[in-house]
């Protein structure tokens, strides 16, 4: 209970940052119609709905949460080489990223399906409590108990690709992905066993 509380708190401390006064401004999603099907559509499909579970979902993700992803693609905080590439060659401007989150923000995720019945039924555990023993907070503190999401540093996941879902977790245990505010998943990720990646990916991929 007092790491939901902990983690809770922060969120909304997070949420409410001047820090994050920059991106909050809104973006126009008509604008970003050309790019989406020149660029984007691509990987994460037109609808934001992508089918290879290697690519993240963008429907339904908080705007505010696109936009500093790909900001972050472009300044380097964030490394992935595609992405990296793909900002850079098509020289996103701090508008077309607005733009960009505007639109797949509107956009309606498609419901996910999770495999693993045993899987979920541990993913659901850690997800909704965490793990007391080994300090790792519950999912739900900061993403919501249908995960949502909590704007505007935290992302939704309900129904996110597994596969998707524990890469980045893993890549936050290694520190390949270190963009995160304050530490805080490379940190919760530095707890967390291989097995607990898998449950919580899992049950997170199933969540409507």
């Amino acid at each position: 209970m007092k790491y939901t509380m902990a983690f809770a708190a922060f969120a909304a401390f997070t949420a409410l940052s001047p820090a994050n006064a920059e991106v909050s401004a809104p973006g126009d999603p008509a604008k970003a119609q050309q790019l989406v099907t020149s660029v984007c559509a691509a990987c994460h499909g037109a609808d934001g709905n992508s089918i290879d579970p290697n690519n993240p979902k963008l429907a339904g993700q908080g705007a505010h949460y696109i936009t500093k992803q790909l900001t972050n693609f472009k300044s380097g905080d964030r490394k992935n080489a595609i992405m990296q590439g793909i900002v850079t060659t098509n020289n996103l401007t701090p508008d077309d990223m607005k733009n960009l989150g505007a639109y797949f923000s509107e956009q309606v995720e498609k419901p996910g399906k999770a495999k693993d019945k045993d899987l979920v039924a541990q993913g659901e555990k850690l997800f909704k409590g965490g793990n007391p023993g080994s300090g790792v907070p519950a999912c739900a503190a900061c993403h919501g108990p249908t995960g949502a999401g909590i704007p505007v540093e935290f992302p939704r996941l309900a129904s996110q690709h597994a596969t998707y879902i524990y890469t980045q977790l893993n890549n936050f245990r290694l520190g390949i992905r270190a963009n995160d505010a304050a530490k805080m998943m490379r940190t919760i990720a530095a707890k967390m066993t291989d097995q607990e990646m898998k449950a919580a990916a899992q049950y997170i991929s199933g969540l409507q």
